[in-house]
């Protein structure tokens, strides 16, 4: 399931150490088997019970998870793993509450996985290309922007320390195909939410549902410090586009932003507030970054002295 990677240095930030981390979608682990992948830095494994159970267990050497790979039930290497919003989950830490999306819980609501891409970058440089809405006339051209309307209005940023995210509002984007569902450009209302590091999702309204959100989420699963896989996921309201329909139209966006992620250096987010140049338009950024910082983040990223 996972590709080779060269070997990496492990995660030691206890803030990331203590989270879940998304591995998957359910379904990808159907069948009764062992997958071998990799999540900060620490090889595992992933193994599919006779009885239905998926297991994560610490990969100690090349194809072995301890008495995990053997069909042992307790292993010592086993780590606590969560099922949610379709996906698999663990931690490599004590981890605490996942992040709640109350949408998923709507009965009328799509829940929908988009695809997997797996992209030479690190985790916070994918999330905030996910942020960036100055890119979408230069990178979705037709789609999620064009170059007549390449303004980014002002909007509203703020970080909950009580909650442990950080939420953009207001924000508001001139879009030719919103949706795959959309015959003709319109101005998009938008609210970005960052409720975890390697998490964001974005709220944008929905055709044909005044007042009400559509949801689209990148669940990232840091691999090592410059290799990711993330997780498309989407919360719908819409209730007549066929899945694969939904999902060529995540994957032909995603597919868009690989190349310029992959040849964004450093690889590795830099949080000194004087190694790249903000504009208005990066208020979310900024915020992230110096989130990051707050939190202790040194995987992954370019701490800086000034960070």
């Amino acid at each position: 399931m996972c590709p080779t990677y060269a070997p990496a240095q492990p995660c030691h930030d206890r803030a990331l150490l203590d989270l879940w981390h998304p591995l998957g979608s359910i379904d990808s682990f159907s069948s009764e088997r062992s997958w071998d992948d990799q999540l900060l830095g620490v090889p595992l494994t992933i193994r599919r019970h006779p009885d239905g159970r998926i297991t994560v267990a610490r990969r100690t050497s090349a194809g072995s998870a301890g008495v995990a790979a053997s069909g042992t039930d307790a292993a010592e290497n086993d780590l606590p793993v969560l099922q949610r919003y379709g996906y698999l989950w663990t931690s490599l830490g004590t981890p605490r509450h996942l992040f709640d999306v109350p949408q998923s819980a709507e009965p009328d609501r799509r829940l929908l996985h988009a695809g997997s891409v797996t992209v030479h970058t690190s985790a916070g440089r994918s999330i905030e290309n996910f942020l960036d809405m100055a890119h979408f006339p230069f990178v979705h051209t037709g789609t999620l922007g064009e170059e007549l309307h390449t303004e980014v209005k002002d909007y509203n940023v703020t970080v909950s320390a009580e909650d442990q995210e950080i939420l953009a509002t207001d924000c508001v984007f001139f879009q030719p195909k919103a949706a795959m569902g959309s015959t003709g450009g319109a101005e998009v209302d938008y609210t970005y939410r960052v409720p975890h590091p390697h998490c964001a999702i974005l709220y944008k309204s929905s055709p044909g549902h005044p007042g009400r959100l559509d949801a689209i989420a990148v669940f990232i699963q840091a691999i090592d410090e410059e290799h990711i896989r993330a997780h498309m996921w989407l919360c719908l309201l819409d209730d007549h586009m066929p899945d694969w329909e939904l999902r060529r139209f995540q994957v032909s966006i995603f597919g868009q932003d690989k190349p310029i992620l992959e040849n964004q250096l450093p690889r590795r987010l830099p949080l000194d507030p004087r190694a790249e140049t903000p504009i208005r338009a990066d208020k979310a950024a900024v915020a992230y970054r110096r989130w990051l910082s707050q939190l202790g983040i040194r995987y992954g990223v370019l701490p800086g002295a000034a960070a």
